[in-house]
């Protein structure tokens, strides 16, 4: 099992930081001491602390409390087309996708991961005709294997350009054997994230890079305004049983991540 990629307190500091409240100012909104909000911060699982803190986080409180206490874990995904290949970068894993046309085994990749390796594995024991390499944004350990791969075309945005891959305009898509991918702006995390929708499997997959992970979404580093934005406009209006292959941690389902994600409280 790959663990959720954050903590609830990493969740308090991305929703914290993207809003841009000092301690000292959440500490006042949510009626807390600064001690306790550095406690929260450093991991302390105090349930009253962190439903004063949710709302001013923008956060769902009890979805923030069953995350601190280790209270739910996503299904497994098992789709006949779909792997998910993660890979150690440093101190973290990382993800990269291989999603095929059972019938024709055409296939399309996304992302490399640290290194490709599984993935050129997967592709010769399957005997899979890999197409296209869909990037979703230029981070080192998203695209830190490109050439193993010897895919025949690497895309990434045109809002986020790298010299080893020709770019595109989000909105174009493209058709792989049955499977057909389309290309969504979510940004806020990188200038040029992007999701790619790909149907023609028994349920639409969304690979969303960073800007979503199970529990969490990845850090507003351009916009987190935008990147919470593109989310809602992008991903969370795909259909609920939609497969969310995120960039770090385990794959889950938009309906599961309408019900715990507490960086979206609307869904609940």
């Amino acid at each position: 099992m790959i663990p959720l990629e954050d903590f609830f307190n990493d969740v308090v500091g991305k929703a914290q930081r993207g809003l841009g409240l000092t301690n000292e100012v959440l500490a006042q909104k949510a009626d807390l001491s600064v001690d306790q909000i550095l406690a929260a911060k450093e991991g302390a699982k105090d349930a009253d602390t962190l439903l004063k803190l949710a709302p001013v986080l923008g956060l769902d409180g009890p979805a923030l409390v069953t995350m601190a206490e280790g209270g739910w874990y996503p299904q497994p995904v098992d789709l006949a087309g779909l792997a998910q290949c993660n890979t150690t970068y440093h101190d973290m894993t990382v993800n990269a996708y291989l999603l095929w046309d059972p019938a024709t085994l055409e296939a399309v990749a996304f992302d490399t991961g640290a290194t490709a390796e599984p993935m050129v594995a997967k592709i010769k024991e399957l005997g899979l005709k890999l197409k296209i390499l869909f990037l979703t944004h230029t981070h080192p350990d998203h695209v830190a294997d490109i050439g193993s791969l010897a895919a025949p075309w690497v895309l990434i945005s045109d809002r986020e350009p790298l010299a080893a891959a020709q770019t595109f305009t989000v909105g174009e898509s493209w058709q792989v054997g049955g499977l057909s991918i389309e290309s969504r702006s979510t940004w806020g995390h990188s200038k040029g994230g992007t999701t790619f929708v790909v149907r023609g499997l028994a349920q639409p997959v969304a690979i969303v890079g960073d800007a979503l992970f199970s529990s969490s979404m990845g850090g507003g580093a351009v916009s987190f305004v935008d990147a919470l934005a593109t989310n809602r406009k992008e991903i969370f209006s795909l259909p609920d049983e939609t497969v969310i292959a995120p960039g770090h941690g385990p794959m889950t389902t938009l309906a599961e991540e309408k019900a715990h994600n507490p960086f979206y409280p609307e869904f609940k």
